[in-house]
């Protein structure tokens, strides 16, 4: 009985060594996660050149991503199946995404991407805040702190460095796209919802979202494909990188080096959004604008660190949970 309790004990120490060794390795997964879901911008831009409107643009995204999850549900040997109370949770979980997708994409047409996605990195202040007023969990010194930052850094962001200040459309595009995020965010760590595996639940919420976006296409009359042959390329990669890729380095990433770490590192998510606006797209950004970011990178950054917003954004961003979840 001894024998094996130490041979346990020694597996166990083996495993943490071993983890602790492949740190650095959780720190680059971690990295790439961030960097590959900042890649929006990138694959979807093209398409809205080619005429194709942002609901279009979405139910191709969702279209290629779904297919994969759905392998990757069977080869994990998890179930479609859905307890009839869960399912409301899991459409409301659904048209929030897809309304938080829809509202980012669509501010793309009135402002630079790289601005919208620095503005949409506000979303893990929202939870602070509906947990604080909904919640009644208390708003630390540091939380508080850190929304005034993120505050001024919108103020810098809405007025330009040039005198020329934001679409608001576009401003309150990206503010609804933050809220309703951060409203799924709440649900899923809140609700019973939780204890269904993230595989399972993800899979639905992209399913539901790919119906709502059929429904729109179809009443808006925005159904259209892209004309040439390297766009479907781009379609493809906006399912696979921001989607699929991202999601499984998150997930290995939060095994490794645990969720605080990984959700801080989604700091580089508007970072890569705004090296691709300004290498790729020529999208400006002044000084001033600079600031403002670097004021609201640091502001989610310290809320994250202080908080259990780690655990909670990091739950709801994983596609491909370990066993054991």
């Amino acid at each position: 009985m001894r024998t094996e309790h130490l041979t346990e004990k020694t597996e166990q120490r083996s495993t943490r060594l071993g983890y602790m060794k492949n740190k650095p390795f959780g720190y680059l997964l971690g990295a790439i996660a961030a960097c590959t879901y900042g890649m929006n911008p990138l694959f979807s831009l093209p398409l809205y050149s080619d005429g194709l409107k942002p609901d279009m643009v979405l139910l191709l995204r969702y279209g290629f991503a779904l297919p994969i999850v759905a392998l990757v549900v069977r080869l994990r040997g998890r179930s479609f199946k859905v307890e009839k109370d869960q399912w409301p949770f899991v459409i409301a979980l659904g048209l929030l995404m897809a309304l938080s997708s829809k509202a980012l994409f669509h501010s793309y047409n009135y402002m630079d991407a790289g601005i919208a996605s620095t503005l949409l990195f506000v979303y893990p202040l929202m939870v602070a805040l509906i947990m604080a007023f909904f919640f009644h969990e208390k708003l630390t010194l540091p939380t508080g702190f850190s929304i005034a930052l993120a505050l001024i850094g919108i103020v810098m962001l809405y007025q330009g460095g040039n005198g020329a200040t934001l679409s608001l459309a576009g401003t309150l595009m990206v503010m609804a796209s933050s809220l309703t995020y951060a409203i799924y965010i709440v649900t899923v760590n809140r609700s019973r919802i939780r204890l269904k595996p993230t595989i399972e639940l993800t899979f639905w919420v992209l399913v539901v979202g790919a119906i709502f976006f059929a429904i729109t296409c179809g009443t808006s009359n925005s159904y259209q494909l892209p004309s040439k042959w390297y766009l479907w390329i781009n379609a493809l990669c906006l399912g696979i990188f921001p989607t699929v890729i991202s999601f499984l380095c998150t997930t290995r990433a939060i095994n490794i080096i645990g969720s605080t770490p990984t959700a801080i590192l989604g700091a580089l998510e508007p970072v890569t959004a705004l090296f691709f606006g300004y290498f790729v797209f020529g999208e400006i950004i002044t000084p001033r604008d600079s600031i403002g970011i670097v004021l609201i990178v640091i502001a989610v950054t310290l809320v994250v660190a202080s908080s259990k917003l780690g655990k909670w954004l990091s739950r709801s961003k994983k596609l491909f949970p370990h066993k054991r979840v």
